[in-house]
């Protein structure tokens, strides 16, 4: 009856905990189905072996009532028919067949109960089984509805991140802006220097005026 030890869990197991404990529920779900057929193959050959054995008791037990049955008949016939040492006879294998009785009737109890615990495992099994199957792909469709979700918050998350870029983008772009805008001013600052110098180095050192100088200087010389 090593069977019925070794399958304690399956009465006691809880799917539902199981999945709760599961961290890949897709995966457990389908492992879960795997060792329940393997285990319901198992006890189905298993309860079948315990269910032939108590029919075996029922029959031996149903036999020997019945053949006391019969005993008592025939002693009731023999002492009818005014034979009382066959009547006594037929009592005595009926007193006989009472001892085998008990030992059979005990060992029916022991095989029915044990057959209607095998019963009931099987019958555990096929609802926990059907359950898990009506479950599994409500239990995958979550599955992948989640993991969709994940990688659309993985994907906001990437958003975010690009968008705070971009903010440090425009951050150095306005920063580029100012210092080429401060730039140019210079550049308009220096160049109007650098004219104004030009035109008054153009004015004093253009040949005419050497040439004014010069001739007012003949002039000065002819008295004129």
């Amino acid at each position: 009856m090593g069977i019925l030890t070794r399958f304690k869990d399956i009465m006691a197991s809880n799917i539902n905990a199981l999945l709760d404990k599961a961290e890949d529920p897709e995966k457990m779900i389908d492992q879960c189905l795997r060792n329940l057929n393997g285990d319901l193959g198992k006890v189905k050959a298993e309860t079948a072996s315990i269910m032939a054995e108590e029919q075996r008791a029922k029959r031996e037990l149903d036999e020997c009532t019945s053949e006391m049955n019969k005993m008592q008949s025939f002693a009731v016939k023999a002492l009818e028919s005014g034979n009382d040492d066959d009547a006594r006879k037929f009592l005595e294998k009926k007193s006989s067949l009472a001892n085998k009785q008990a030992g059979l009737q005990e060992s029916y109890n022991l095989a029915n109960a044990n057959a209607t615990q095998m019963r009931q495992m099987h019958d555990k099994l096929v609802n926990d089984i059907n359950e898990l199957e009506s479950r599994k792909d409500m239990i995958k469709g979550k599955m992948a509805v989640a993991k969709t979700q994940d990688r659309i918050n993985k994907i906001g998350s990437s958003v975010s991140s690009a968008n705070n870029s971009l903010s440090a983008f425009d951050r150095m772009e306005a920063k580029a802006n100012k210092m080429l805008d401060s730039a140019n001013a210079m550049t308009e600052l220096n160049k109007g220097t650098k004219d104004d110098i030009a035109d008054l180095t153009a004015k004093y050192s253009s040949p005419a005026s050497e040439i004014d100088d010069e001739l007012a200087a003949l002039k000065a010389s002819l008295g004129k």
